[in-house]
C-alpha cells in the first residue's frame, strides 16, 4: 500500500486530496501547514500539525498548501507539488503515464492542458483549433471560493470588493484575458462561478479529411446538448458535445470539466500508480 501525506490537508483542495487517495489504494497521513486552530482540530477531517517525525517511511508529500520549507529538507521520497503557485523550475507532471524515473518532484499543470490533451481522442482528424477557456474560479480552491462569496457579499452591500484574494475582481464580472504569447489561439474568459469550467473549441479538419466522434475515453461522457457550468459542477465526468458542420471539415466541441478533478486529482493519482 502506497503510503502518502498530503500537506494542507485543511484546505478544500487538501480535503478532496484525501477523500480521492484513502479511496485507492492508499494510506494517507493528512497535514495542516502550521499549527491547528480550534476550528481545524474540531473538523469532520482529523487534521495533525507537521512534524518531520510524521514524514518517516513514507512513499511521498503532496502540496496542497505551503508548509515550513524546512520540513521537507530531509524527506527522501517523491514531492508532488500541487499548488496552484508551485516552483516553476519544477518539472511538470507528463500528461500521460506515470511518475517519470529518478525524478523526486513534479508540479502540477493547469486542468487546461490535460483537457486539451484529450482532444485526439474524442474528435478524429483535426488539423487546427482555437476557442475560448469559461473558467471558474475552483481552480483556486479555498482562495478562490472565499474570494468570490467575500466580493459578492460587498457589491450586495453597495462596497467597493477587495481583490486581494482573488487579484482580480469577479463578482458580477466577466473577464476576458488575452492568450499569452505562444499559447495558441486559446481566450481565457475568467466568469463569476464557482465551480464547472467549459471549453468552447472551433475545430478545423486536416486537409482531405473529415471530422469524426470516436466513442468517448474513460471518464468522459458525450451528452446529446451543450453542458453547462452547474451540469458539470454536478459530475464526475468531463462531459463533450460535438456538433460537426454537414460536410465534416468543421466543428463546434464544447468541453465542461471540474478544474479540481482534472487539473489535481486524476493527475496526482496517475502518477502516484493508483490509477490507469
Amino acid at each position: 500500500m502506497l503510503k502518502l501525506a498530503v500537506i494542507g490537508a485543511q484546505t478544500l483542495l487538501g480535503r478532496e486530496l484525501v477523500t480521492a487517495l484513502e479511496a485507492q489504494d492508499a494510506s494517507v497521513v493528512p497535514l495542516s501547514t502550521g499549527p491547528l486552530t480550534a476550528a481545524e482540530e474540531e473538523g469532520d477531517l482529523v487534521v495533525f500539525a507537521p512534524e518531520p517525525v510524521l514524514l518517516e517511511g513514507l512513499d511521498a508529500v503532496l502540496l496542497a498548501d505551503s508548509p515550513d520549507p524546512a520540513l521537507l529538507e530531509a524527506f527522501p521520497g517523491r514531492i508532488l507539488d500541487l499548488r496552484t503557485d508551485s516552483e516553476a523550475r519544477t518539472e511538470l507532471v507528463p500528461l500521460a503515464g506515470p511518475w517519470p524515473p529518478a525524478v523526486k518532484a513534479l508540479r502540477a499543470r493547469p486542468a487546461i492542458e490535460q483537457v486539451l490533451a484529450l482532444v485526439p481522442s474524442l474528435i478524429g482528424g483535426v488539423g487546427d483549433l482555437g476557442g475560448i477557456h469559461l473558467r471558474s474560479v475552483a481552480w483556486m480552491g479555498d482562495r478562490g471560493v472565499d474570494g468570490l462569496v467575500e466580493q459578492t457579499l460587498a457589491i450586495l452591500n453597495g462596497e467597493d470588493p477587495d481583490t486581494a484574494k482573488l487579484g482580480y475582481r469577479q463578482a458580477f464580472e466577466v473577464i476576458p484575458v488575452t492568450p499569452a504569447a505562444g499559447k495558441g489561439r486559446l481566450m481565457e474568459i475568467r466568469v463569476p462561478s464557482f465551480h464547472g469550467d467549459l471549453l468552447v473549441l472551433q475545430l478545423r479538419a486536416l486537409e482531405g479529411q473529415s471530422l469524426s466522434k470516436k466513442d468517448a475515453p474513460p471518464a468522459v461522457a458525450w451528452t446529446e446538448t451543450v453542458p453547462t457550468s452547474r451540469d458539470v459542477a454536478i459530475r464526475a465526468d468531463l462531459l463533450a458535445h460535438a456538433d460537426l458542420a454537414a460536410d465534416g471539415k468543421a466543428a463546434v466541441l464544447t468541453l465542461g470539466f471540474d478544474p479540481i478533478l482534472w487539473g489535481v486529482l486524476r493527475p496526482a493519482m496517475r502518477v502516484l500508480g493508483l490509477m490507469d
